[in-house]
């Protein structure tokens, strides 16, 4: 039952970041209802119900029959099945990095995790569509993690160093490729995944998001769906990197070492 309710949780905030999705490339204010971006008529609450509304309306709106993305439902999903996968990850604290985390936060460390995953699914999307990772990600992202640094003062500075070397050497790739091989949004977010992992994980996350683009990158170029040189977004990358480190990070460290 607690693991349905944290799924159903995350169908909720799953589409939250629809939201989020839609509107901060556009410029558009979180606030109001939702609304079709088709007719821009105002969605009815029985016809936002995640994931459910979606098949009851069977993929249209209401109003003007055009039909909806298959992205909608999809990170609903996604979250959903997120939420559940942080939760057991809080209750089966075998990773000492989570159990550093609860130690200074306690019970705490879970919204922690879920509000940083609501947050990165949306970079996710966002930069896999438009290449931009929205400043105002970043900074909430930024936030967060301060609040939990401040908490956990004895790991402040060393996180804060960490998160600062990842990002310069980002900014470094910026200047050299004259933006070509790594946005700014980038050098910004890596910020946040440099403070919250600290050192040594916050070298192998950036280690683990750089092998993971360039392998994805070659499957592309043999497939035929990329050219050698164009441009690729990075976010997802550095986000895949990102619970790949937080999961496994340690068992690869040992490994290596």
């Amino acid at each position: 039952m607690v693991v349905l309710f944290i799924f159903l949780l995350g169908l909720i905030f799953g589409s939250f970041a629809n939201v989020l999705i839609y509107r901060l490339p556009l410029g558009l204010t979180l606030s109001g209802r939702s609304y079709c971006p088709s007719c821009k008529n105002k969605i009815s609450w029985f016809d936002n119900v995640p994931l459910l509304s979606f098949f009851l309306l069977r993929r249209k709106c209401r109003s003007c029959n055009q039909k909806i993305s298959f992205q909608y439902p999809l990170v609903e999903f996604i979250c959903g099945l997120g939420f559940v996968l942080m939760y057991l990850l809080f209750i089966n604290l075998s990773n000492s990095f989570l159990v550093s985390i609860k130690g200074n936060i306690g019970f705490w460390v879970l919204p922690y995790l879920l509000f940083i995953f609501v947050i990165l699914l949306a970079i996710f999307v966002i930069d896999l569509k438009k290449r931009i990772i929205p400043d105002g990600l970043s900074y909430a992202l930024l936030i967060i993690v301060l609040i939990y640094l401040l908490i956990a003062k004895d790991i402040f500075f060393v996180n804060l160093f960490s998160g600062f070397v990842c990002s310069l050497f980002l900014l470094f790739l910026h200047l050299v490729t004259k933006g070509k091989g790594m946005g700014l949004g980038d050098v910004k977010f890596v910020l946040f995944g440099g403070m919250f992992f600290g050192f040594p994980l916050s070298l192998l996350w950036l280690f683990v998001s750089f092998l993971t683009g360039a392998l994805v990158g070659v499957i592309l170029i043999l497939v035929k769906k990329a050219k050698f040189g164009k441009e690729i977004a990075f976010g997802p990358f550095l986000i895949i990197g990102f619970y790949l480190t937080l999961i496994w990070g340690e068992t690869i460290l040992k490994l290596l070492f």
